[in-house]
């Protein structure tokens, strides 16, 4: 069985910013549950929802995203 890989940092931010999942899902007007699979990686955010978490949360996009290196 694969793992799943981590696609983004939410969980980090969340931590780096003394807030919590129950906060974030309150200020976007979403389930708990959802922010919580973004957390875990387990359901990614929308591009539009991105951009939202990184408002409220007052970071750049790129910081909520695990980086990749491409290979050609």
């Amino acid at each position: 069985m694969e793992q799943a890989k981590d696609i983004n940092r939410l969980k980090v931010v969340l931590v780096e910013k003394k807030r919590t999942g129950k906060w974030l899902a309150e200020q976007l007007g979403k389930d708990p549950a959802t922010v919580s699979k973004w957390c875990t990686n387990v359901a990614q955010p929308g591009l539009e929802t991105l951009v939202q978490i990184s408002k409220v949360l007052e970071v750049d996009i790129r910081e909520l995203l695990v980086g990749t290196k491409l290979t050609m």
